[in-house]
Formats: structure tokens, sequence, C-alpha cells
């Protein structure tokens, strides 16, 4: 009986994840942030989604106020995951906080809380792993693999990322923008 009940429990998570996936392809923001309010997300005002996005664990996402999330992004919530505000996460972003230990002999999941601080750049097709601090106003470089914490205003690129150079320090934007029908 307990493995019938896990089994529905894995079936009920997995149709939720799919419902708020077919939500990404909506092509009405007000409405994709509404479900994944829903979901358990907490978004702050302002902040704009393009489509198609996926995530585990929703309920372990929030993301401040001003922030952009690009057209296909995976967001992982299952360990926690802090956006801040006017964060620009450019398209095709993968932000995990669990992944599988090739050492174990049980290949064990670990992981941990990622952290993304306020007036961060992202840029496309990157990859943060687990346990990850992004520093405020830092840059992640398109294309990096993020596998270590990065220090406020600096610009990080390549696989694993490395430290490739310092970012002004007088930020004063406000993001407020998004792609109609993205």
């Amino acid at each position: 009986m307990r493995r019938i009940l896990h089994g529905l429990g894995d079936l009920a998570r997995g149709l939720r994840l799919y419902l708020i996936f077919l939500t990404g392809r909506v092509p009405i923001h007000a409405l994709r942030k509404s479900v994944y309010r829903l979901a358990g997300m907490k978004i702050g005002r302002r902040s704009s989604f393009h489509w198609r996005g996926a995530f585990f664990a929703p309920e372990g996402i929030s993301i401040g106020p001003h922030t952009i999330v690009g057209n296909d992004v995976f967001l992982d919530g299952r360990r926690g995951l802090r956006i801040g505000r006017n964060v620009n996460i450019g398209g095709h972003v993968q932000i995990f906080t669990l992944e599988h230990d090739p050492g174990s002999p049980t290949f064990d999941a670990v992981g941990g809380e990622v952290i993304v601080e306020d007036y961060v750049y992202i840029a496309s097709r990157s990859t943060i792993l687990p346990g990850v601090v992004v520093g405020e106003g830092a840059v992640v470089a398109a294309g990096a693999m993020v596998t270590k914490s990065v220090p406020p205003y600096t610009i990080v690129g390549g696989v694993p990322a490395r430290y490739i150079g310092d970012r002004n320090r007088d930020l004063k934007y406000t993001l407020d923008y998004h792609m109609p029908f993205q």
C-alpha cells in the first residue's frame, strides 16, 4: 500500500510540473505569473517570465522585483533558489540545486541552496550548480558553467567559470521589460 501511495504522489507531482510546463507555452505574461504563484513560487512585482520555462519544486523559488527571466530557462527550487531584484537571466539558463554524486556508491543526490543577489546578469546558456552564491552585480558570461560562488561585481566565464574581469559598482538601472507574446 505504501508503494502505491508513493507512486500516486509521484504521479501528482509529475502532473503538476507538466501543467506548469504547459503554462510556460501560453503567450500571456500575467497568466504565467499567476499560475507560477499558485504553484508556490514567490515573484516580486514588475518581474517577468518569458516563455517555455521549466521548474522543479517551484515552491522553493523566490524572485525579487524587477527581475527578467528569459525564455527556455530551467529553475530548480528543490533545495531553495533565491533570486534578487533587478536580475537579468538570459535564455536557456539552467540553475540546479541538486545533482547526483558520481563518487557515491549509491549515487546519492547532493546539493544546496543557490542565491543570486541583486543586479546580477546571467547570460544565455549558462549553468549554475548547487550551493553557488552569485554576488551582487556579478556577470556570468554566455555559456559559462558556474561551479563555485562568484564574488560581487566580478565577471566570470568559461567551463568551469573563471574570473575574467570586474563590473562597474555604480549600478542604477531598474529592469522593467518583457517582449509581448514571449
